[in-house]
């Protein structure tokens, strides 16, 4: 494996595990860009698949909230239920089984519960989180964007999809290069980030 320089950010197949947060039914009409945010972080469970990297997944109260949503395509992963608004109380036996695990990559809602207490989380037990931006929301655009900004603060990496997808590939030589290209050709749907960054935002300065 290669020396990863530590606050760099760098994230590699062999040290990464994504989590996947509460994309379920009850959810659907309420939380902004709500298909956008599932259709983004299906890819990344499709790269996941392809480069081996593992990927759980978590449902707030499923009994009163519904199953996670079909188009996720997370056919094969056991969800985890949950009640805290942190993934990392259900997840801490995974955490645990996996010494050599650097980096978090972040996905599901909302960005200011269960993603943020999550990232906060991960970060007190030392590991690099990786908020993948276009792939995290909330029902308020507001709090979605005041979150990003505390858990960069608090040293979480702010990144897309596409970007870490590329990172976690490497070279395009890679076997699965081009299987991933096909998934990645067309650009992330829009899911309003735009608009919250424009104008260099002061709280992302």
């Amino acid at each position: 494996m290669a020396t990863v320089r530590p606050g760099l950010g760098r994230v590699l197949p062999g040290s990464s595990i994504l989590f996947l947060c509460d994309m379920q039914e009850k959810f659907r009409h309420n939380i902004a860009y709500f298909p956008e945010i599932v259709s983004v972080a299906a890819r990344m469970l499709k790269v996941a698949r392809l480069l081996e990297v593992p990927a759980v997944l978590t449902e707030q109260y499923p009994r009163g909230l519904g199953p996670t949503v079909q188009e996720l395509g997370a056919e094969g992963l056991r969800p985890l239920p949950k009640t805290c608004f942190s993934m990392v109380p259900a997840l801490r036996q995974e955490l645990d089984a996996r010494p050599q695990l650097r980096s978090v990559l972040l996905c599901g809602i909302e960005a200011q519960a269960c993603i943020l207490n999550t990232a906060l989380d991960l970060l007190d037990r030392g590991l690099q989180v990786h908020v993948v931006v276009d792939a995290c929301s909330s029902r308020s655009q507001v709090d979605r964007l005041v979150a990003l900004s505390r858990m960069r603060q608090s040293g979480a990496f702010l990144s897309t999809s596409e970007g870490l997808i590329l990172q976690l590939v490497g070279d395009a030589a890679h076997p699965q290069f081009k299987e991933i290209q096909k998934i990645i050709k067309d650009p992330a749907p829009d899911s309003g980030l735009l608009g919250l960054f424009q104008g260099q935002n002061p709280l992302f300065r």
